[in-house]
């Protein structure tokens, strides 16, 4: 006995990442490279389009602006990989925490990227990007720090992002101001600079002397 049902039709194939991603992917990479190549005077989105291989009505219709490409390229170079290390030796922690630094402004385009957004203060779009930007670098470390002071490593006080500031300042300048080597040793100093200044305070004699009292001697 045949059957009038018609068979059901097969679930459509969910799409992974997809030609969307890709093409966002490839807009990124060409917007990094065309700022290194021609500084932010040669970023539009029509050279950008060309580069990447993509037409300009893709562009205006997924950025609609430099500002906006420059954003985008700007949020996506904050979710770069870099977990915070966790290494057990809490200066083992912060170097590698400076070889992070250091490798993601090194790579092509990204510190001229970062000077083209500090060139641009006055958009509030873009000003917004590049706090996200470095707001999103402190959140991602900040753990570091945080384990620190529950060890008593560090002054029980301090705030995390004070200690990243003290530590990466002197990178950053050589980085983006002096173009001056980073090796090993300047880093070793950045670490060692930052732990003898939130180190915590010595124990006074008196405390140290004072026997512990038990709980229910407290308020004796």
């Amino acid at each position: 006995m045949s059957s009038d049902a018609e068979p059901a039709e097969p679930a459509p194939r969910r799409r992974i990442g997809g030609r969307s991603a890709r093409v966002r992917e490839t807009v990124i990479a060409a917007t990094v490279q065309q700022v290194l190549d021609h500084g932010i005077e040669g970023l539009s989105l029509s050279s950008v389009a060309t580069r990447a291989g993509v037409s300009e009505t893709t562009m205006y219709r997924r950025w609609g602006s430099r500002t906006a490409l420059i954003t985008d390229a700007m949020n996506d170079l904050a979710a770069v990989g870099n977990p915070a290390p966790d290494t057990g030796s809490l200066r083992e922690d912060l170097a590698q925490i400076l070889e992070q630094i250091t490798r993601l402004i090194t790579r092509p385009g990204v510190a001229r990227l970062l000077g083209t957004a500090a060139a641009l203060d006055t958009d509030p779009e873009l000003a917004r990007a590049r706090t996200a930007f470095w707001n999103n670098r402190f959140d991602q470390i900040a753990p570091v720090i945080e384990r620190a002071r529950a060890a008593g490593s560090l002054h029980a006080d301090v705030h995390a992002r004070e200690v990243l500031e003290i530590l990466a300042a002197p990178l950053y300048f050589r980085l983006l101001v002096t173009a001056e080597t980073i090796d090993a040793e300047f880093i070793a100093r950045c670490v060692e600079n930052t732990i003898t200044l939130y180190r915590p305070e010595m124990i006074s004699d008196e405390k140290r002397s004072r026997p512990l009292r038990r709980a229910g001697q407290l308020g004796q």
